[in-house]
């Protein structure tokens, strides 16, 4: 009689300690020295140049080119024009031109700064962060900016055939072999927060993807040095081609890795550079051919002398966050940025996005 109620003991407790775990699997540990919780909340962004604000001007001091960081950290950039309550931080870690490895665990520095995972989790012991968005891997096996550059040789050169028959059946490899990196990336993220005792549920990770600087309805005046020195073929290559394919390989990442994701391939129709007023450049959402002057007076800083080229500019990062803040207010798991009656950009569900 004794050893059955023993045996009724012990299977009681094991039953209270299963249920507890349930409970417990998906909340915050109580066992940690600093309870997420208890912290003030923050929106934090990593990644590359669409992220860090590039193209926005008025680069936050220390990522303008000290110490050779070439961050670009805008407070045009997305985080900052987000609608988020009084209360919560906005932190950028962003780095224009950041490659995959940026954002990896095993290596303590990248270039000027600490590898942004190694930043985050950093900041998730001093914050409650609440969402964590990412955007790498343009600059890793696509090469998006040598693409850029390939186009405008090819026009320089007037190809026959442009830039976009060379690119055409290696671009769906140079994806392929950049999505696994941008993977490990993602999971490092996943990972920095972990250390810090966050649970997958605990706060939001998204993944988006690119919008195309560019377009085929380009103005005839400014197809050349004075804004946009692209052959139509490779202008209609770069939007519907190009940008779009680079996008299906991150929503892949963001599968894989048990993000969100936000589709911007179709972000910038119709205000892509060189579409708007020629002497103004208004209706644009992304810089002309830029040239700062006076960096190519400066031996080490004339390398970076058309860093903002063809990236969103101030009005563009306000849509693009604009978008952003939408779909983080949504259980959505995945949308796409597209223009509203207004020509905002809207966070439209991805099963509504592609009717």
């Amino acid at each position: 009689m004794r050893a059955h109620k023993s045996k009724s003991l012990i299977l009681l407790l094991v039953g209270s300690l299963l249920a507890l775990a349930v409970l417990i699997s998906d909340q915050y540990l109580p066992s940690l020295p600093l309870q997420p919780k208890q912290l003030p909340a923050a929106v934090v962004t990593v990644g590359d140049s669409t992220l860090s604000g590039e193209g926005g001007g008025n680069y936050v001091a220390g990522t303008n080119g000290e110490n050779d960081n070439w961050c670009h950290r805008s407070p045009a950039a997305p985080v900052n024009q987000l609608r988020l309550p009084p209360e919560v931080t906005r932190i950028n870690l962003a780095c224009s031109g950041a490659r995959t490895e940026s954002l990896l665990s095993d290596q303590e520095f990248v270039g000027a700064e600490k590898s942004q995972s190694v930043q985050l989790a950093e900041l998730a012991q001093r914050y409650r962060i609440t969402d964590v968005v990412v955007q790498i891997g343009a600059n890793d096996d696509p090469g998006f900016t040598e693409v850029v550059n390939q186009c405008v040789e090819s026009w320089a050169r007037r190809a026959p055939q442009g830039c976009a028959t060379q690119l055409q059946d290696r671009w769906p490899q140079r994806v392929e072999r950049m999505e696994p990196k941008a993977l490990a990336a993602v999971h490092d993220i996943r990972a920095a927060m972990d250390s810090a005792g966050y649970t997958p549920t605990s706060y939001q990770l998204i993944v988006q993807s690119y919008a195309s600087p560019v377009g085929p309805e380009v103005r005839p005046e400014l197809q050349g040095l004075s804004g946009c020195p692209f052959q139509p073929s490779d202008l209609a290559w770069i939007r519907d081609v190009g940008v779009p394919q680079l996008s299906d390989g991150l929503h892949d990442v963001a599968r894989q890795a048990g993000a969100r994701f936000l589709d911007l391939s179709r972000a910038g129709h119709g205000h892509e550079a060189c579409t708007g007023d020629p002497r103004t450049a208004s209706g644009e959402w992304f810089t002309r051919l830029t040239v700062d002057w006076e960096a190519l007076k400066d031996e080490q800083r004339a390398p970076h002398a058309m860093q903002e080229s063809f990236h969103a500019n101030a009005a563009g990062h306000a849509q693009l966050a604009r978008c952003l803040g939408e779909f983080l207010a949504t259980t959505e798991p995945g949308a796409a940025c597209l223009p509203d009656e207004r020509g905002n950009l809207t966070a439209v569900p991805l099963a509504d996005a592609h009717r």
